[in-house]
């Protein structure tokens, strides 16, 4: 078995987004999935791409993926946050993970990013494991405060 990490292409999204729902189906949000291939070619390979695609192939089969983007802290400068990454069931305890992690540490690496951050669920357990490996710092001071499509479409700001 031979895997291989090479950036995303656009052929890759219709398997990149299936991927994406195989990990909304484990993570109990099967629902929550809304993007879709024309987006995410608008979002990832358009005029000002929003994020970054690796594929892992295991004997030409994609079977894994990472996505993630840069962002920028005040305090600190680039940094580059992992979005996902994803890797089927059945190519789960081949090194497939860890090659995608640390092609996106490699990354970091060479553009001298002060930080590479990524969020796990407290309830997953095996990516915890896979983390600590790495001796991350996974930060319970921080609460995560977002505001979804719908909020921000019918927030009043006139009030």
């Amino acid at each position: 078995m031979t895997t291989r990490i090479r950036q995303g292409t656009p052929a890759d999204l219709p398997r990149a987004l299936e991927l994406v729902k195989e990990l909304a189906e484990y993570e109990k949000a099967p629902l929550e999935v809304e993007n879709t291939v024309e987006e995410m070619l608008k979002d990832g390979f358009g005029a000002h791409p929003v994020f970054y695609l690796l594929v892992a192939e295991l004997d030409g089969t994609i079977e894994g993926i990472a996505i993630w983007y840069y962002k920028y802290s005040t305090w600190k400068g680039k940094c580059i946050f992992l979005e996902d990454i994803v890797v089927t069931e059945k190519a789960r305890g081949k090194g497939i993970g860890s090659s995608l992690f640390e092609a996106v540490m490699l990354k970091a690496k060479e553009e001298k990013v002060r930080r590479m951050e990524w969020q796990v669920l407290d309830w997953n357990e095996p990516a915890i494991r896979f983390y600590k490996k790495y001796n991350a710092n996974l930060d319970s001071e921080w609460l995560n405060g977002k505001l979804v499509f719908d909020q921000l479409q019918h927030f009043d700001f006139n009030n």
